[in-house]
């Protein structure tokens, strides 16, 4: 482990990954393209294929916490949401802001830390919706406990995280054609950058971004922790039979990448339940 304080960490971790998505918008990246006509032309499947918003979010308020670049914010806005957009880099909102000037859409744009939202009231929001980015700060606790503080009661979160599993693994696979676990699972240093960059590592790792692994005691239970109840849980599946060794797809067959959660906020009439060990 290094010897950086854990706000040392913070501020490191920061600094390099609001770099990163600076340059990643001035170099028209992939994850900085806005939504295309066909998918806001029925925005609510686009962004929901599992049904877990509901049949309308139209009028609800939503956050879209980390989600800058133009898509997140253009479509939920689309569905009819009060849309508020939150992410550390200027460069990326500025891409929401003129996504939504182009589709005549009103947005909220505000710079800030997914784990600081002081700016942000309680109970503002109907819906926190949060693409992969908690790999991004050293502690996922302050984030989860924002994101319930914003909540309304009943409020849904939904958020997407890359797999720790896939961050300990290689990006290609070795000389018995099989990939390998790299990076130990309980660390406070960040995930080394990749010496190689295949196509896997390249839709895997941003280049330049500081990344921590969080365990799944880590998402999971830190979202319960924060005062939320966990809902549904899937690995979003990219496996492709016919893909290339090495490449992201065939990666997908043996190692999920990511992790999608629906939580929703306790109500603030709930109690928490206890667990009763009966005898055999």
């Amino acid at each position: 482990m290094n010897d950086l304080s854990s706000s040392q960490r913070r501020a490191t971790a920061l600094r390099a990954n609001q770099q990163c998505y600076d340059s990643l918008a001035a170099a028209h990246a992939p994850l900085c393209k806005p939504a295309s006509d066909a998918e806001l032309a029925n925005p609510l499947r686009t962004i929901d294929p599992l049904g877990w918003l509901g049949p309308s979010i139209a009028g609800r308020a939503v956050l879209c916490l980390a989600a800058g670049g133009g898509r997140q914010s253009t479509l939920y806005a689309s569905a009819g949401a009060d849309v508020t957009v939150v992410d550390l880099s200027p460069a990326m909102l500025e891409l929401d802001r003129q996504a939504a000037r182009e589709r005549k859409l009103s947005i909220r744009a505000i710079q800030a830390s997914m784990d600081q939202l002081d700016m942000l009231n309680a109970s503002e929001f109907d819906i926190v919706i949060h693409p992969v980015s908690t790999c991004y700060l050293p502690d996922v606790g302050p984030v989860f406990h924002e994101v319930a503080r914003v909540l309304r009661p009943k409020g849904l979160y939904i958020s997407q995280h890359k797999s720790p599993v896939s961050l300990q693994a290689s990006c290609h696979v070795d000389a018995s054609q099989r990939f390998s676990l790299e990076q130990t699972y309980y660390r406070e240093d960040p995930i080394p950058v990749l010496n190689d960059s295949n196509a896997a590592g390249r839709r895997l790792r941003e280049r330049g971004a500081v990344e921590y692994l969080h365990r799944f005691e880590q998402l999971v239970g830190g979202i319960c922790r924060a005062g939320m109840v966990v809902e549904d849980l899937i690995e979003p599946v990219h496996a492709d039979d016919i893909a290339e060794t090495s490449s992201f797809g065939h990666r997908a067959k043996y190692i999920a990448p990511y992790l999608r959660i629906k939580a929703r906020k306790l109500s603030s009439s709930t109690t928490r339940s206890q667990l009763l060990l009966l005898p055999l």
